[in-house]
């Protein structure tokens, strides 16, 4: 009986491999990789162009859209670098200034901090009725810690106004951003920084570059904005504007 059992489970095993081929047990299929996700551009470090002037980005998501088409439009003109990351709010910039800035020498800076100062927070998530992070008070004091320090790189500086702030955006108030701008432009006013008004650049054009009920920008909006700031970074070394781009002639009639 217990010989009839053994060749028994001898000839099941033997049909389960003849079944599964030579080699064994069927393998698994190793589960399929996941495409990996493409890098964004702007983050990525820049080899400078001997002899060019070097140009450093700070900012937000905002300046994140900006700093590829703003890249373009100055190339040849520039070395334009930008942080490796989302600047956030002026407590964050003041806790990774000297790391953003690093050991090299720049010509110019442009920054900005706002966005990210003014919105508010509830249990944890975006919500306007929530506390806000920082009060105009605070904010600007941060910033005049913040210019202080940017200072002593020698570079040429340009305050960046935050842009608007739309209605439903959420975690954000319509109307803050032009109430930490007036704090910013009377700081920086009195310690001498030029500002590139971007704010007042894109309020009038709203409805056609930023994304409904968003602080975001569209890629035509952020190529918009682009061009503003790459502006501001010419007049900043002495250099003629860009040439305004070409328009289509109107069909005729």
């Amino acid at each position: 009986m217990r010989r009839a059992t053994l060749i028994a489970s001898f000839v099941l095993t033997a049909l389960a491999l003849a079944a599964a081929g030579s080699d064994g047990p069927a393998k698994r299929k190793a589960p399929a990789k996941r495409p990996k996700r493409a890098g964004n551009g702007a983050m990525a470090p820049i080899k400078d162009t001997p002899d060019l002037p070097r140009v450093l980005l700070i900012g937000d998501s905002i300046s994140i859209g900006y700093t590829l088409p703003t890249r373009k439009l100055l190339a040849g003109t520039v070395n334009l670098h930008r942080i490796p990351t989302n600047g956030g709010d002026t407590g964050r910039g003041l806790e990774a200034l000297d790391e953003w800035l690093g050991k090299g020498t720049w010509d110019v800076i442009h920054f900005n901090w706002g966005l990210h100062d003014l919105k508010h927070f509830k249990d944890g998530k975006l919500d306007a009725s929530g506390t806000q992070v920082r009060g105009v008070a605070d904010y600007e004091k941060n910033l005049r810690e913040l210019v202080g320090r940017l200072k002593k790189t020698g570079a040429k500086l340009i305050w960046c106004s935050t842009t608007p702030v739309p209605e439903g955006a959420g975690g954000r108030v319509q109307g803050d951003a032009a109430r930490y701008n007036a704090a910013a432009a009377k700081g920086m006013k009195e310690l001498g920084v030029p500002i590139d008004d971007l704010y007042a650049f894109a309020l009038p054009r709203l409805k056609e570059i930023q994304q409904p009920r968003n602080v975001h920008f569209t890629p035509a909006g952020s190529q918009a904005l682009a061009r503003q700031v790459a502006n501001s970074i010419l007049k900043a070394l002495g250099k003629d504007p860009l040439p305004e781009p070409a328009t289509r002639p109107a069909k005729e009639q």
